[in-house]
């Protein structure tokens, strides 16, 4: 069993030592991924914006890992702020309506206050 890292290529990641998500057949760990356009590491303001952001983040790093989003089977949302977990929760049921995978929701402070939302995944690869 190979393991494999995968980068955004964010500075986070390396100034903070981790990787964006590491493979282990057969899962993909998806490290908590906020809104942030990490080729620019531009953060947009609204929350709805932010986690769009984070499933398109995770969809590529997935896709990366030779797995989608359809092989997600753990998610977890932090949210900074009660009043957007609605809207961040809307967001995720777009993306996971057919998927369903187990999830769970947190009230957190994040990292920097102008961050809103993170959300981390687990998938599992299915074999070809």
């Amino acid at each position: 069993m190979t393991r494999r890292l995968i980068s955004t290529g964010s500075t986070f990641e390396t100034t903070f030592g981790y990787s964006r998500a590491v493979v282990q057949d057969p899962f993909v760990f998806v490290a908590g991924t906020t809104g942030y356009d990490y080729a620019t590491m531009a953060l947009p303001e609204s929350v709805e914006a932010q986690t769009r952001n984070c499933w398109a983040t995770i969809a590529r790093v997935l896709a990366e890992a030779d797995a989608s989003l359809s092989d997600i089977v753990r998610a977890v949302y932090y949210v900074a702020n009660r009043k957007d977990v609605e809207p961040v929760l809307l967001i995720c049921g777009e993306v996971l309506a057919q998927i369903r995978p187990a999830s769970t929701l947190v009230i957190a402070e994040l990292l920097r206050p102008e961050i809103k939302v993170e959300i981390e995944v687990t998938a599992m690869r299915r074999p070809p």
